[in-house]
């Protein structure tokens, strides 16, 4: 079977599975949540993942960067894994308790357009034409899902919390491609330090604010899954997808994860979605890979 596929088809199936995997993730969280505080659940699938991708340090060309890292460069590790792990995984968890699934993810694609923006900023990368037509694409397909706006308070909390951690997803990019822009580190060795970082700095806020949780069987399931197979595992698969994939390949299965997340939502959550609502998640899942399509052409994902 191998043998008939081609490198890059074989690649495309890869990073299909994976962007199934991640969606599949908030189906997972939202029944977690049901037991599992929301900043343990986090803490506790990240520092595991860490855990499981730990061994691969070991590797003679890993220990060979990781002695050569410098100061102002573990700073930057160090900023990343506040940001990505601390903040913006946090957010997510915490935004998954108060929000449907679907609303998450159309919060968390704005993260593209932030980027672009700042990036203007903080690394004179100017967006093209493209990006900003995928920006006006998105924003419009926004104002469309969510008309007319009503919030109850659990909602505008939660939606107040994405947009704090999608301010970090953000700045978590820009920082993550600054890091990786001059190809000198392995992108694993960026993802393996900043998860441990913040995954420990998660955790223990988790344990301070939550307490010990009393956790039952398909709760650790739950979060065994979660950090060996849809992050450890397919942090690793989608790394060597990047090998083969352009960057319109990448951006486009990765754009489809809007669209996996709302039919599993419906599925499996009960939350329905209307004809405006689909047309509106159609049009900003367009815009977001409209926008990536340059982002993605210099940097590699972290870790979704």
């Amino acid at each position: 079977m191998n043998k008939l596929l081609s490198p890059n088809l074989k690649a495309i199936l890869l990073a299909v599975l994976v962007t199934f995997l991640w969606s599949t993730s908030f189906i997972i969280i939202k029944w977690g949540l049901i037991e599992i505080p929301p900043l343990t659940f986090a803490g506790l699938r990240y520092f595991i993942a860490f855990v499981c991708l730990f061994p691969f340090v070991f590797k003679k060309t890993n220990i060979t960067q990781l002695k050569t890292l410098d100061f102002k460069i573990s700073m930057k590790l160090f900023w990343l894994g506040i940001l990505f792990y601390f903040f913006t995984q946090g957010a997510q968890f915490l935004g998954l308790f108060f929000l449907p699934a679907v609303s998450v993810s159309l919060i968390l694609n704005l993260t593209p357009i932030i980027v672009a923006i700042l990036a203007i900023f903080l690394i004179s990368e100017t967006p093209s034409l493209l990006q900003w037509s995928g920006m006006l694409l998105f924003i419009g397909g926004v104002l469309i899902y969510f008309y007319p706006i009503l919030f109850s308070e659990n909602q505008m909390l939660g939606l107040i919390i994405m947009m704090v951690g999608v301010l970090a997803n953000a700045l978590s990019a820009v920082l993550g491609r600054d890091i990786n822009r001059g190809g000198k580190i392995n992108p694993y060795i960026v993802t393996l330090i900043s998860m441990g970082l913040g995954s420990v700095m998660l955790l223990t806020a988790a344990i301070i604010i939550e307490g010990l949780p009393l956790l039952g069987l398909k709760s650790v399931l739950y979060i065994l899954w979660l950090a060996i197979v849809n992050t450890a595992f397919a942090f690793i698969i989608w790394n060597f997808t990047l090998r083969s994939l352009t960057a319109v390949e990448s951006s486009i299965i990765n754009g489809t994860m809007l669209i996996q997340i709302a039919l599993l939502a419906y599925l499996f959550l009960g939350e329905e979605i209307s004809l405006k609502e689909g047309m509106g998640l159609i049009i900003a899942g367009i815009g977001a890979i409209l926008v990536q399509l340059k982002l993605k052409h210099k940097t590699k994902i972290i870790l979704d």
